[in-house]
């Protein structure tokens, strides 16, 4: 479904233009960078042709336009706030550590390593993409919006009516992703079973999904002219992360519990609230329960 073309506010991040990649091996290096994020399968996936590491689907899928789309989940911020601590590993994280969550939990499959050409060429794209962002910055129109959270859960049967009416036509009736014919890539990619994302990518949080859906889909939607409401943005996560997908051992994230986000969807909690509650809201009791007292 066609959306109307937003221009972008001046405040807002926009990626450096092609004419400032460097020529010769730097140059080089970041085009391939950027060729691995928007075509991930066709060199990482199940049949790649450097090496089978991912399930099929590409970076670009959750990090739209080889992450350069506002609001859809870009990559503006990396290279100006990596390393950084994070509490779901506990630990100090290098952009490295980063990517390789990614083709782990969202990809569902196994790292590049560190010192590939590969990995060396995405660390470089990001780099480069961040050029004009100070360090320690993070610009406007980064990441996700985070929806004001609903007064009462988010509904998976609201939400499947929602995907019958504004998602079936691109990712399939059974969440399957629509793939051409004899080709190594999605077209649209898969939100469910087993060649989807798993239940450690980031997606898999309520909130994340949603501020995703809200200003990225349908296809053509963007932030400047969303089609979904906030409601049903949340009830259309809420059922397509209630569908089946790859598990993740997950035993050693969050060392301290207490630093779970509120919709993380797997216990053990340190509050009171159900993982049903974590998973699907309502939000407020739980965020209420967390403000100092």
């Amino acid at each position: 479904m066609a959306g109307l073309v937003a221009s972008v506010p001046p405040s807002y991040w926009q990626p450096p233009a092609d004419s400032r990649i460097p020529t010769g091996a730097k140059g080089q290096q970041i085009r391939y960078g950027r060729e691995l994020i928007a075509h991930t399968a066709k060199y990482l996936g199940p049949k790649g042709s450097v090496k089978p590491l991912s399930n099929g689907m590409n970076c670009q899928n959750c990090h739209l336009e080889a992450g350069t789309k506002v609001l859809g989940n870009n990559y503006s911020a990396v290279f100006s706030t990596y390393p950084k601590f994070r509490d779901r590993s506990g630990a100090v994280e290098s952009i490295v550590k980063r990517v390789s969550d990614c083709f782990e939990r969202s990809l569902a499959g196994k790292a590049p390593d560190s010192s590939s050409r590969e990995m060396k060429a995405i660390v470089a794209y990001m780099q480069w993409l961040g050029t004009d962002v100070p360090k320690g910055q993070r610009p406007e129109g980064v990441g996700l919006v985070k929806l004001a959270y609903l007064d009462r859960a988010a509904d998976s049967t609201k939400g499947q009516a929602v995907y019958v009416a504004k998602c079936q036509v691109c990712h399939g009736a059974k969440g399957e992703g629509i793939r051409a014919a004899g080709a190594s890539e999605y077209v649209y990619p898969p939100l469910w079973g087993p060649k989807s994302y798993n239940d450690g990518a980031g997606l898999y949080r309520l909130s994340s999904f949603a501020g995703y859906v809200k200003n990225n889909m349908p296809f053509g939607a963007t932030y400047a002219s969303p089609q979904l409401t906030d409601a049903e943005a949340w009830d259309v996560a809420a059922f397509i992360n209630s569908m089946p997908r790859p598990h993740k051992d997950q035993s050693k994230d969050w060392p301290n519990i207490a630093t779970k986000p509120i919709d993380f969807p797997i216990g053990p909690y340190a509050d009171g609230f159900s993982e049903q509650q974590h998973k699907f809201g309502p939000y407020q009791p739980i965020a209420d329960a967390r403000k100092p007292k």
